[in-house]
């Protein structure tokens, strides 16, 4: 639609996800009309997360350094180990302030559709560290996604042979929301995980 620079930055805004053709477009002319300053800084930012930013040696979290703050902390405990997708669930697990142990994460998902599979994923490196004898327990904290829950079962299947106990975060109602709304597999599993009060 457009032409030259501007319709390439449109393009590229476009790749990213979420961002569709109309965002990537209000975008771009926001970026267009900023400051120079301001794109100068986003433009520095970019250049600086694909320069200084790595995985974690251990548990493939994001850093700028070998290990990341959370593998180098003394103070957690290294007999539970949490498996989670992606780096944003640590980041939204550590928010709750209720987990103290270590994490792992895979990468992503099993999901055959995409032609994502065990070996595309970081399992063979967590069976690895729990060959080392330290894990009591496994924390499956993988979405709750068609995805998601055929990861957490393939690891179940995969782990509980080495005597490891397996768990599998709770799912069921979110707070403040009303039981005329929730789905069926929801309600379901609101009731399998209910506790005594």
């Amino acid at each position: 639609m457009y032409e030259g620079a501007i319709q390439d930055l449109i393009d590229e805004l476009g790749r990213l996800p979420g961002v569709g053709p109309k965002s990537a477009q209000r975008i771009a002319f926001y970026l267009l009309s900023a400051d120079a300053a301001d794109v100068k800084r986003l433009s520095t930012a970019l250049d600086r997360v694909k320069e200084l930013v790595r995985f974690c040696t251990t548990c493939f979290n994001v850093t700028e350094s070998e290990q990341c703050r959370i593998c180098r902390d003394p103070r957690r405990s290294d007999d539970v180990l949490c498996v989670v997708e992606e780096s944003k669930d640590v980041v939204a697990i550590e928010k709750t302030g209720e987990f103290r142990g270590r994490y792992h994460v895979l990468g992503g998902a099993i999901n055959p559709l995409e032609g994502i599979g065990p070996d595309n994923l970081r399992i063979r490196e967590l069976m690895a560290r729990l060959g080392t004898g330290t894990v009591r327990e496994l924390i499956l904290a993988t979405d709750p996604t068609t995805e998601g829950e055929a990861t957490a079962t393939y690891l179940a299947l995969l782990v509980k042979p080495m005597g490891i106990t397996v768990t599998r975060l709770a799912s069921g109602l979110p707070v403040g929301g009303d039981l005329e709304y929730a789905d069926e597999i929801t309600l379901g599993r609101a009731f399998e995980g209910r506790r005594r009060v």
